[in-house]
């Protein structure tokens, strides 16, 4: 797929979830994954190169998400995750680059390792 550069491409919904804390319902506190916001997105598939073959091997998928840039998706950082809305695959997040031109966030992401 080309890289996506209008609200046309924008197929997909994903949810980004930070890590919280939550009671075990015993007194102790657990750790949880909270959502905070859900947008449109678009994935760009990594189907070559050293570290996409890598992650093969591993079962894992590398991908990059594009969203809109604005004042939450600009918030976004490595210690959260992103969920697909729709079938609930979960990406953690390796990499977030706003771009040049400011109207996008681009989210390197991988499924299957830990999860977090």
């Amino acid at each position: 797929m080309a890289m996506p550069t209008g609200a046309g491409d924008l197929r997909e919904r994903v949810a980004f979830d930070k890590r919280g804390t939550g009671s075990d319902g015993g007194g102790g506190v657990v750790t949880t994954w909270q959502e905070q916001f859900q947008r449109r997105a678009a994935y760009v598939h990594r189907n070559s190169g050293e570290a996409v073959m890598a992650d093969r091997l591993q079962g894992r998928r590398t991908t990059l998400i594009r969203v809109r840039s604005d004042s939450e998706t600009r918030t976004v950082s490595t210690d959260w995750r992103v969920r697909d809305a729709r079938v609930g695959t979960v990406f953690n997040i390796v990499d977030v680059t706003p771009t040049v031109d400011r109207k996008w966030v681009d989210i390197l992401a991988r499924t299957g390792g830990p999860a977090g």
